[in-house]
């Protein structure tokens, strides 16, 4: 029997049998469950009446309260009217549903007071409170005077209780023509400071001014609420057997597919692997497989994915590898090409020192040539080496008259700072390669009119090569993606003007092969150090070593 066959019977065995059970417990359990959930319970309760207090506390005033009582409707399932004492009707939800009106239920109402519970230390002198208290009815009248101005001008308002109760009113905006209680203390206005005054003999003496606050505050605050829950007659809702009969069929149904697309969700990956498969062996790198979940079909399809994009990624570093090479040969064959000009032109006259430097150029771009053709051994950190005694005052000044001509062309003035001659075993041309290409840079971003600046300081067992430009320097959030491959601070720049990005990434590898660092330091408007650090200490004589791999 085919795998379809099988999952198709197996999951209808189990379907049907999950039917019949789930519709019996549903006859038997769900009716009664129904009619225990859909009562109002006091936490429910609780909620309703705290935060339509909590509006009133907050508003000064119930306009706008409709908004906050249909949310509570639809949260809490409960049908909502609110009114005054007096039975001014403020909020119905079923009206603002669009839903007429329903008689309310025989349950009893909840009151809600809104104004607020004042609160005194037991240890505090009575005549205080009372002081306290008539301060207290001048400040509440004031908030909820400025609250309900907010408000009815479409203010959002909220508002904390303070040390005594009294709200404090915050908004999102301040409208002139609301007065914003001032904090500071007024002197309590003498009626309220005479009403509260008896209190002082009084044994029940915080009920007392509670008492004198609420009666003395009363015409400001918002009228005390009655909230009614629920409809009259309204029988809780019952389960019917005809849509619980109607489910169980939908169910079973739901099943039977579910099995018969089952094959179909595991041959799909399948299908889609192979298709990618054959794609990616037809040269296109980008196809990919959708996966979704974490079972085994999706484990094959990431890895898959992972396998297609090393697989770009190689062919993204082999297409690179030519654009490298334009990056490590432009500028010194631009040196090159300006000498030249400049001896066809009669500009320069070729002199031994000259042509031997340029011989020397040429040298080293052949160098540079062989090398990137193992460019992939940076990769592993292989490439090799051919180290001896270098004197690195006389290889920045091979470098410093290399890029004369270019520094010239640019309005920047080259300069050297070397006190006295350092050695370090290293491969001279790599050094070269890497001090050309911190001098190119630096070159680029310097403006004409400024300066790039080699120095070479001794340091004990150190050596350490600085190029310092006057340039635009770099951004801090640019500087930890500065040696990353391929990646340039700006990238709108052309080859033209910023190479390919990954002079930067070889020179540090350089460097860190010779058991050296390569670090930076910049400013934005000031400038741009790069600092080399290398060993002055010797590794085994003076003669060069045919290979040394990191």
């Amino acid at each position: 029997m085919s795998f379809r066959l099988r999952v198709l019977g197996l999951l209808a065995l189990v379907a049907m049998a999950a039917t019949a059970a789930t519709a019996w417990l549903t006859l038997r359990q769900a009716d009664h469950q129904v009619r225990q959930t859909v009562m109002a319970g006091q936490e429910e309760v609780s909620r309703i009446t705290s935060e339509l207090r909590s509006y009133g506390f907050a508003h000064g005033t119930w306009d706008g309260l409709a908004p906050t009582v249909s949310a509570l409707a639809k949260e809490t399932g409960q049908r909502i009217r609110v009114a005054t004492e007096a039975d001014v009707l403020l909020a119905d939800s079923d009206a603002i549903t669009g839903r007429d009106p329903r008689a309310p239920s025989s349950r009893p109402p909840v009151l809600v007071d809104p104004r607020p519970t004042l609160r005194f230390p037991r240890t505090q002198a009575p005549r205080i409170s009372v002081k306290l208290t008539a301060q207290a009815i001048t400040r509440y009248r004031s908030a909820t005077a400025y609250a309900a101005c907010l408000t009815r001008a479409g203010a959002n308002v909220t508002a904390r209780p303070d040390d005594i109760g009294l709200p404090q009113i915050s908004t999102d905006r301040r409208l002139p023509k609301c007065e914003e209680p001032h904090e500071e203390t007024k002197p309590p206005a003498q009626p309220d400071l005479d009403a509260a005054r008896p209190c002082e003999s009084e044994p029940q003496f915080t009920t007392c001014l509670q008492r004198v606050f609420n009666e003395r505050a009363g015409p400001a605050a918002p009228p005390r609420l009655t909230i009614r829950l629920g409809a009259q007659n309204a029988p809780p809702p019952a389960l019917a057997t005809a849509p619980t009969v109607a489910a169980a069929t939908g169910i079973a149904a739901a099943a039977v597919l579910a099995a018969t697309l089952l094959s179909r969700a595991v041959l799909r990956p399948v299908r889609a692997l192979t298709l990618a498969a054959k794609g990616l062996g037809e040269g296109d790198m980008r196809r990919r497989v959708p996966v979704s979940g974490r079972d085994e079909i999706a484990q094959l399809g990431n890895a898959f994915n992972r396998m297609a994009a090393s697989i770009q990624a190689s062919e993204e570093r082999q297409r690179r590898l030519s654009s490298d090479i334009a990056h490590e040969l432009r500028t010194p064959l631009t040196n090159l090409r300006g000498y030249l000009e400049a001896l066809r032109d009669g500009i320069l006259e070729p002199t031994p020192e000259l042509l031997d430097s340029l011989h020397e150029e040429t040298l080293l771009q052949q160098r540079i040539v062989d090398d990137l053709r193992d460019l992939a051994l940076a990769e592993a950190n292989a490439l090799a080496y051919h180290r001896t005694q270098v004197d690195l005052r006389e290889l920045l000044e091979i470098s410093l008259r290399a890029h004369r001509a270019q520094a010239e062309t640019a309005g920047v003035t080259l300069e050297l700072e070397a006190p006295r001659t350092t050695h370090v075993s290293a491969d001279p041309d790599r050094l070269r390669q890497v001090v050309g290409n911190l001098i190119s840079n630096a070159l680029r971003a310097t403006a004409p009119g400024g300066t790039v600046t080699l120095t070479l300081i001794p340091d004990g067992a150190l050596a350490i090569v600085e190029v310092r430009d006057t340039g635009t320097g770099i951004s801090a959030e640019d500087l930890p993606h500065l040696f990353d491959r391929f990646w340039r601070a700006d990238p709108s720049r052309g080859r033209a003007t910023g190479g390919s990005g990954l002079g930067l990434s070889i020179a540090r590898q350089i460097v860190t092969d010779h058991d050296g660092t390569l670090d930076v330091r910049s400013t934005v408007g000031v400038g741009t150090t790069f600092t080399v650090v290398l060993t002055t200490e010797h590794h085994g004589g003076a003669g060069p070593e045919p290979s040394a791999r990191r």
